[in-house]
């Protein structure tokens, strides 16, 4: 007779998978709003709309990318669900939206309930400060698909907007002002290449102390991805926006574009911000070509806001009210909108 066969001989711990629920319950259940409607653990969650005239659901889903692999490296986990919520937050942020709820995806080859606990915290933590609710999620445990240790995490969100409250760039204008909110290190967004530049060019680990960067490589690298959703509602309240940009992959070149209408380009004055000490170690090791370095990194620049110019002054007061306790912190005109000149790019770097 055969030996009998057990899922978890199969590698697959359901009891290991309960302790990580308990655990992701607690923390779920504290962000909850009053529009969520089911307890976690039901099949679907549900969520009642708030009371508007014409509500249109904006939605967004993304992925921290290989900045987990300095969690896994480091064995810090509580910071990459911060990172993904977020990073989903200020996607749809930028379209005027409200979040209203997140879902969350972690899939593992070996599920261990503390790391699971670490991540779920972080996600926890950036829906509670965005008011946003995790109402579910998924965890999978899938022997064979990940390395030791390692997992990957995504994450879903919804929110709402007024129709006639949509940010989508029509309203752009010759002539706008652009106004800018700084990053926080590399966000979610250009690890393959830091890492390969870091790692395997210049041969630093995670707890290399860099001086310029005024403490370990790892700190630096870890810094959680900004939400800039309070900045953006209150510019939106003040009637002061056109659009907004989140600088996330292909840099301040490739996303600055999406929100400009045709014929109309983004001159962006290089000299208005000085880039932070990451971004120049990284152009230095790898003699990295410039307009590479731009479309890869955000060079410091989380956040760019479309605002007309009569409006530039107050929204820079309303951005120094609701961003900023430390001049670093700061809004800055980073540029304005031009016809686009035959030839050149959407964006043109003075």
């Amino acid at each position: 007779m055969a030996k009998p066969v057990s899922y978890r001989d199969a590698g697959v711990n359901i009891d290991e998978a309960d302790r990580a629920v308990d655990a992701i319950r607690k923390m779920a259940k504290a962000t909850f709003t009053k529009g969520v409607l089911t307890d976690i653990g039901s099949f679907g969650g549900c969520f009642a709309l708030p009371k508007m005239r014409q509500p249109v659901l904006v939605s967004s889903v993304d992925g921290v990318g290989t900045k987990l692999k300095i969690a896994f490296s480091t064995g810090r986990h509580d910071t990459v669900g911060e990172d993904l919520v977020n990073h989903c937050v200020n996607d749809i942020a930028v379209q005027g939206a409200k979040p209203l709820f997140f879902l969350d995806y972690l899939a593992v080859g070996k599920l261990e309930a503390g790391v699971a606990a670490q991540v779920v915290s972080g996600i926890a933590r950036g829906c509670a400060a965005n008011g946003c609710a995790l109402i579910g999620g998924e965890t999978a445990e899938m022997p064979g698909m990940y390395l030791d240790g390692e997992y990957d995490l995504a994450g879903s969100i919804v929110g709402v907007v007024e129709k006639t409250k949509i940010l989508t760039g029509a309203k752009v204008r010759q002539g706008d002002v652009l106004l800018a909110l700084s990053s926080t290190g590399l966000h979610t967004n250009g690890y393959s290449l830091a890492r390969k530049l870091l790692f395997e060019v210049a041969g630093l680990s995670h707890d290399t102390h860099i001086p310029e960067l005024g403490g370990i490589l790892a700190d630096t690298l870890l810094q959680v991805h900004r939400s800039y959703l309070h900045p953006l509602q209150s510019l939106a309240k003040a009637d002061a926006i056109s659009a907004a940009a989140h600088i996330t992959g292909g840099g301040v070149t490739d996303n600055l574009p999406r929100v400009l209408p045709k014929g109309l380009a983004a001159i962006i004055d290089t000299g208005s911000w000085q880039v932070p000490p990451l971004f120049e170690m990284l152009r230095k090791i790898g003699s990295v070509p410039e307009a590479d370095w731009r479309r890869t990194f955000n060079l410091g620049v989380g956040m760019i806001f479309v605002v007309p110019r009569k409006e530039a002054d107050k929204a820079l007061r309303i951005l120094a009210r609701a961003s900023g306790k430390t001049n670093s912190d700061k809004a800055w005109v980073i540029g304005e909108i031009a016809t686009q000149r035959r030839g050149k790019g959407r964006v043109e770097y003075s």
